[in-house]
């Protein structure tokens, strides 16, 4: 079951179950996916039981949507409609072998260096990031990034921004999992999302300890909440177009199948923090990828398109690439 958000200049926001090549409307009193969840959450239903009694007659052509053909425009798989603040965007890094082979190279002064700090998080995940079914005691810690707020969160189409201030713009093909946190302060996960994780690989490589500030970019979700994906084994393709022409493109496999980690560990260190489990809040939390461009020596132009497809996942997220070319310039602070 996949779901999708949209907005209209004169309706606003409305829910859609995606069907094949049509939408269908969920009724309006649920106008996003954050206020539909929230009741099967209150209620203690599930999705698949729920959502098929608040569907309306109502369709759409997706395809005209998804070309831009409609006055009818996506938003983000999930967000937070009453303010972008109460969503939280944030990260597990070093979780696939090819990442951590990535950010190896990117951290290595030397070509005989023993392994860096970022190859050596990752085999702690290979030896102890899956504890057993049951097992009382929690596994490694992995990595963990923050990414900001909703104010970051584009939707497919929307462009990603390399700021005046960055020194790069990369794509990171993932899977997003998507989060709400309960009155009684449980997380809840409502499913995931086909993700770009976009961040700023040249800013990292000057300095690992840059890893913080070069996550702090745009990124973007969907077009598709996937409600019943096992988090298995993902398998997709990631793409980029310049010029409407493909110059690069690589298969890409996540999931547990393809991480150091289980998905239970790396939800318990993101939601063992108490103000992680804020209630009414969202958590957008991405979990890695095996794959990037930079990693073979390509750079981002403006312009540039970004496509990514998980199998299942429903149609691919496709961003454009806007380069701020402007020179940068300080914020002033005021005092008192």
């Amino acid at each position: 079951m996949r779901l999708i958000q949209l907005f209209h200049p004169q309706h606003g926001r409305r829910v859609a179950k995606v069907e094949r090549s049509e939408l269908i409307f969920i009724r309006p009193d649920y106008s996003s996916s954050y206020s539909l969840f929230e009741e099967i959450i209150e209620k203690e239903s599930i999705p698949q039981e729920f959502i098929p009694k608040v569907l309306t007659d109502r369709t759409l052509n997706y395809e005209k949507v998804y070309e831009n053909e409609s006055s009818w425009k996506i938003l983000p798989a999930f967000d937070h409609p009453g303010s972008p603040l109460f969503c939280m965007l944030s990260g597990t890094g070093l979780t696939h072998k090819a990442s951590a082979e990535n950010r190896q190279n990117m951290h290595k002064k030397i070509e005989k260096e023993s392994l860096t700090d970022s190859m050596q998080m990752y085999l702690w995940g290979e030896e102890g990031g899956k504890p057993e079914a049951g097992s009382k005691k929690p596994g490694v810690q992995p990595e963990w990034f923050y990414k900001g707020n909703g104010t970051n969160l584009k939707a497919c189409g929307e462009a990603l921004e390399v700021p005046s201030y960055g020194d790069d713009g990369g794509e990171e093909p993932e899977v997003a999992g998507i989060y709400m946190i309960s009155k009684e302060a449980t997380p809840c996960r409502v499913g995931f999302a086909a993700a770009n994780e976009f961040s700023d690989h040249v800013m990292e490589k000057k300095n690992y300890l840059y890893l913080a500030p070069s996550k702090l970019r745009t990124c973007s979700i969907g077009p598709e909440l996937v409600i019943d994906s096992d988090f298995k084994d993902i398998r997709g393709r990631v793409a980029v177009t310049r010029n409407g022409e493909e110059i690069w493109e690589k298969k890409i496999r996540t999931g547990e199948q393809n991480m150091s980690h289980s998905l239970a560990n790396l939800e318990y260190h993101h939601f063992k923090y108490a103000q992680h489990r804020i209630p009414g809040t969202v958590h957008i939390h991405f979990y890695g990828a095996d794959a990037f461009s930079f990693g073979e020596g390509i750079a981002l132009k403006d312009g540039d398109r970004i496509s990514i497809q998980f199998e299942d996942f429903g149609k691919p997220l496709v961003n454009p690439i806007q380069i701020n070319s402007k020179e940068e310039k300080p914020v002033t602070v005021r005092s008192f």
